[in-house]
């Protein structure tokens, strides 16, 4: 689909778009598998579906972890996977040479928090003219996105969205700050909520061979998703596999399979009362300096 037409899409959701998939591709089989139920699901509810997995995973707490089968054989299943199934694809970029190859697959390129403000990156994604989806670093402030978008549309490329995936707070943890996901609309482009990776525990979990992992919250997921859909975000981000508690990565933060369709249901209640056409309009002007 022709880029500028998938982001008006997606930006006239109603109540959200939904970005979603296994962390990282794992097989052929399972990312097929996964995206014919994801699909199934978004599509009862009547959400755009744009489906996610990585071919790399790049940025790991242990040298040790598992990665991915690469760029080269992961763009091929991802391509296998749209095509059978007619969905939009959402993959991570994280060097500047990259990007075209992901580009010729990919709908949305998507930037990794911590390479956000990583220049040459964001212009080279620019250029592929694909939707660019930036996740705000876990170590800045929500007006850091302002720029990072800025930088994609001076590179000629008007297609951008910033998402919230929490911040960093002390050691091993992360919050989600509510007014991040109103702040960011400063970005004036769509916002999404990872409501996934914000429940992550960096280097949280001891491994048996002396190594670190992440660790995670992941009952927590329904929290952070009501309160993302309640503030209005335009999309939500998150990661989802069959048999989270044996995924190579990220396992404590990917939400079951067969818990999705109830979390979505709720959450499509949820927005559809906050983003209603019947809203209240209330004058802040007394209370601003």
């Amino acid at each position: 689909m022709e880029s500028s037409l998938l982001f008006n899409q997606l930006r006239a959701a109603e109540p959200f778009f939904l970005l979603a998939g296994p962390n990282v591709i794992e097989s052929e089989e399972h990312i097929f598998r996964m995206a014919k139920h994801i699909k199934n699901i978004s599509s009862k509810f009547g959400l755009p579906l744009v489906f996610k997995s990585s071919f790399d995973k790049a940025n790991r707490t242990s040298a040790k972890s598992f990665r991915g089968p690469g760029m080269v054989e992961g763009l091929k299943i991802l391509e296998k996977v749209k095509l059978a199934y007619d969905i939009p694809i959402v993959t991570d970029v994280h060097e500047s040479i990259q990007c075209e190859a992901v580009g010729k697959v990919a709908d949305i390129i998507q930037i990794p928090a911590f390479l956000c403000r990583q220049t040459d990156l964001l212009v080279a994604a620019a250029k592929t003219g694909r939707i660019i989806n930036i996740k705000k670093g876990q170590f800045c402030a929500p007006s850091v996105m302002t720029n990072s978008a800025e930088k994609i549309r001076m590179a000629g490329n008007s297609n951008v969205m910033v998402c919230e995936r929490g911040t960093m707070f002390g050691y091993n943890d992360l919050i989600v700050d509510p007014r991040n996901l109103e702040w960011m609309r400063e970005a004036n482009c769509p916002v999404v909520a990872d409501i996934t990776h914000s429940l992550q525990q960096p280097a949280g979990r001891q491994l048996g061979d002396g190594g670190v992992a992440s660790g995670g919250l992941r009952e927590l997921i329904p929290c952070i998703a009501r309160t993302a859909v309640a503030v209005g975000v335009d999309g939500i981000f998150m990661e989802v596999h069959d048999d989270p508690l044996n995924a190579p990565v990220d396992g404590p933060t990917q939400w079951p399979l067969r818990n999705l369709e109830a979390l979505l249901e709720e959450l499509v209640a949820i927005a559809r009362v906050s983003k209603g056409k019947q809203r209240f309009n209330i004058d802040l002007t007394p209370f601003r300096d």
